[in-house]
């Protein structure tokens, strides 16, 4: 039987950023690991045309999660990395954007550490920032903001959303929120009550750096609305903040659509 690799052994796992999706933003590092992996156990945000990369000798399992809908559990991807590893075979833990930016990388890198496992983390290009360039919206810009923020909107199942919204409800930060679509209303119930106007600049940016991008531009107090109205769906980002307003003059890669609704028409 195999044992696990000892460190001089060089490494079994490979946790690799993917980045938001165009495989042009794929780190010429993390396309090694593609070239070389036996294994690769990728995320659902994994966009096919990275999953095109990965040589036809290489073995593909699907580890995807949705919001409150876990196709593998973490703890069996947890597993799985370390029972591979135990093969001898060199395995890429393929995940959309960055693994160590709400990708779950360092649970999955603490369970293969308490086995013994030899691993190495390849970072990506996260989704707030490949999502926020080609939509035109900078995540700080000079003269607007201060500084930006990144949070989840998306919480345990069963359990309740309780973010801190007053220190959240900082006019001079961006908010850049992942996996917030379900939650939308409340996020922007709670944020307007914190204390953060209702026509801060928002936008909500859909499968972000595809071709298949979709951007809408409104204010906090309308998000949840024209989301609704414009159907986004997962994978989607929200993006609140004054720098919004930049995008109606640099979004380059797909043009972005203010949404108006008729009583403010």
């Amino acid at each position: 039987m195999s044992k696990v690799k000892d460190k001089s052994d060089g490494v079994s796992v490979f946790i690799v950023g993917a980045g938001p999706g165009d495989p042009g933003l794929l780190t010429l590092k993390a396309a090694e690991c593609l070239k070389k992996a036996d294994v690769v156990v990728y995320d659902r945000l994994v966009s096919d045309d990275i999953l095109d990369m990965v040589p036809a000798s290489a073995e593909k399992i699907f580890a995807g999660k949705a919001a409150r809908d876990h196709f593998m559990p973490q703890d069996e991807i947890n597993q799985t990395l370390v029972d591979l590893a135990r093969l001898d075979k060199t395995v890429v833990r393929l995940k959309g954007g960055d693994p160590f930016i709400f990708g779950r990388g360092s649970e999955e890198a603490m369970f293969l550490a308490e086995h013994n496992v030899n691993f190495e983390i390849v970072p990506g290009i996260t989704a707030s920032a490949g999502c926020g360039a080609y939509a035109g919206i900078p995540l700080t810009h000079r003269g607007y903001v201060t500084g930006v923020r990144f949070v989840t909107g998306h919480c345990r199942e069963g359990q309740h959303l309780d973010l801190n919204w007053k220190s959240m409800a900082d006019p001079n930060t961006t908010l850049v929120i992942y996996m917030g679509l379900i939650n939308v209303q409340k996020i922007s119930d709670e944020l307007i009550k914190a204390g953060l106007p209702g026509d801060m600049p928002a936008a909500g940016i859909e499968r972000g750096t595809t071709p298949d991008q979709r951007t809408i531009l409104t204010t906090l107090k309308d998000l949840p609305a024209c989301i609704d109205r414009a159907d986004l769906k997962a994978p989607s980002l929200l993006i609140i903040g004054k720098v919004v307003d930049l995008a109606s003059t640099i979004a380059w890669h797909t043009p972005a659509h203010e949404c108006l609704l008729e009583e403010d028409v």
